[in-house]
């Protein structure tokens, strides 16, 4: 009976917690162990930044090369080329933020919140990208299929890009992992535009693009055996946008895969104790009227419209402006190569001298090229040295803005700490101005080379034409550059306000998971009782 009683009383205590039992009674306090800093493998930062490949991939490959394809390749006249790039990228636009409400209201998964819409998104996009670089045999309907096939890739991609933006808030918890992991993706995307210029570019430029050498006389020059030859090339041109089109289309799924396979999305610690999310439209509200957000992303839309106008026309400006037909997928590839290799460069000195420093000086390095570019007579070495030296002010552009927005918002939620779900808000509406900006850009840009006499597949273009593209690729580039630094000194988030923000979170966290551990401790106890 006396060992019985014994053993009854011993699995008693042991049950319950050790906050009621009696001091006597209670086990040696064991100190905690302060929690490790969550740490990223390099093989899950590697499988991150693959997923910012296809974006890039398709997203350089149509920046650069559909402008000249809709003109030259298909010949679709400019003013409904014109149509077709405003009407798609206002379009792509508008599909971020409304991509961004419908991430908002979706629910956690197995596979987690963000990947179900990259997932499912892959296919569809891949078939629409496809059929863009086809040539439909209906003349009259041509600017229809275009514009059709053009707004449904960029909703398709926009599902998958928005969620993989956000989800560098749920692949660590800490700041310096966040950059370290957008610093390989930044490289990769500029790896991916590398190789989409390079598989665009190399694999067109293998075909012959037939050209007229006096556009004003194109039926005459058209008749008989110069017809059936021009046709001849035409169709060689449209077979190898065709088969670019099918190895970027492949490319786009294999990294889809290892995205998919490789991350896994991690909710915050005092998310899960919030008792509702925040509302889509209260959320907007509150993150477009947040003051640093705000003005981060009007000194990203100059700079980055800037850039966008730079390359929508390169192709035009080197062949027309600077004669260089068959050299321009050579120069871009230069430039792609020089940014790819100066990102680790960008990433040490925003490290070491801090993020607006690395704003101010790497995009205001491309202007006195762009000056160089504007005077300077049409010279091939210099071209590519210009090229080269323009590609470390595109790896700031890349890299600088998705690296700053992350501190933005650390900054709203320190701020606003008992709202969440806003991440897909604050990527899909800075996407947002700047897809529109582009799109108001190349529709402008377009639009101005109609109106200065634009010959499709001439062989040379009238001085209007020539001077035209000078401005669109130089003189308006500068002065958009200059409005964005300009709005940038009014940015408020430096070096220590990153480091008070991050002590700050820091604490937050530790003190949501030791609520948590006490929220468990409470529920056993009951269930004892």
């Amino acid at each position: 009976m006396a060992k019985g009683e014994g053993a009854e009383g011993g699995s008693a205590a042991g049950l319950l917690p050790t906050g009621i039992l009696p001091a006597a009674e209670r086990p040696a306090q064991v100190k905690k162990e302060p929690k490790k800093k969550q740490q990223l493998s390099i093989c899950n930062k590697l499988c991150y930044a693959v997923g910012g490949a296809p974006y890039q991939v398709t997203g350089c490959a149509l920046g650069f090369f559909l402008q000249i394809y809709l003109l030259d390749v298909a010949q679709v006249d400019p003013f409904s080329a014109s149509i077709i790039l405003f009407v798609g990228r206002a379009w792509d636009a508008v599909t971020d933020p409304l991509v961004g409400f419908c991430i908002s209201k979706s629910s956690w998964t197995r596979l987690g919140r963000l990947m179900p819409w990259i997932i499912f998104s892959t296919p569809l996009a891949i078939i629409a990208y496809f059929l863009i670089w086809f040539v439909p045999d209906f003349p009259q309907g041509q600017a229809l299929w275009y514009l059709l096939f053009y707004c449904l890739f960029e909703t398709l991609v926009t599902c998958f890009h928005v969620p993989y933006s956000a989800l560098t808030m749920f692949i660590s918890t800490e700041q310096s992992e966040r950059d370290s992991a957008t610093a390989y993706r930044m490289t990769v995307e500029v790896m991916g535009t590398v190789l989409g210029t390079a598989i665009q570019g190399q694999i067109v430029g293998q075909a012959d693009t037939p050209c007229l050498q006096d556009p004003a006389d194109s039926a005459l020059a058209t008749e008989g055996a110069n017809r059936t030859q021009s046709t001849t090339s035409l169709r060689e041109t449209q077979n190898a946008y065709l088969l670019a089109a099918g190895v970027i289309a492949s490319i786009y799924v294999i990294c889809a895969v290892i995205l998919t396979l490789g991350v896994r999305e991690q909710r915050e610690p005092y998310e899960t104790q919030q008792a509702e999310p925040i509302s889509f439209f209260r959320g907007l509200r509150l993150v477009m009227g947040y003051g640093p957000y705000v003005k981060l992303i009007a000194g990203f839309l100059f700079t980055s419209l800037a850039f966008m106008l730079v390359e929508g026309n390169f192709a035009l400006f080197c062949t027309y402006t600077l004669g260089f037909r068959n050299e321009f997928q050579n120069l871009l590839l230069a430039i792609m190569l020089s940014a790819t290799f100066t990102i680790p460069i960008w990433q040490w000195f925003l490290t070491r001298f801090g993020k607006k420093t690395a704003v101010n000086i790497g995009i205001s390095s491309a202007v006195p090229f762009l000056i160089l570019v504007a005077f300077m007579e049409s010279n091939l070495i210099v071209t590519y040295v210009v090229a080269v030296a323009a590609g470390i002010s595109v790896a700031a552009a890349f890299l600088l803005p998705w690296s700053m927005l992350p501190d933005v918002i650390d900054d709203f939620h320190l701020k606003q700490p008992q709202f969440h779900g806003t991440e897909p808000i604050f990527f899909s509406f800075y996407v947002f101005f700047t897809k529109f900006a582009s799109g108001v850009s190349l529709g402008i840009s377009t639009l101005s080379l109609d109106f200065a006499g634009y010959q499709s597949r001439g062989c040379s273009q009238p001085a209007r034409v020539k001077f035209t593209l000078k401005m669109l690729v130089t003189i308006a580039p500068i002065a958009l550059i200059l409005l964005g630094l300009l709005l940038f000194t009014l940015y408020p988030i430096d070096e220590e306000k990153r480091r008070q923000n991050k002590k700050a979170l820091q604490a937050l966290r530790e003190e949501a998971s030791s609520s948590g551990c006490s929220d468990t401790d409470s529920t056993e106890l009951a269930s004892i009782l």
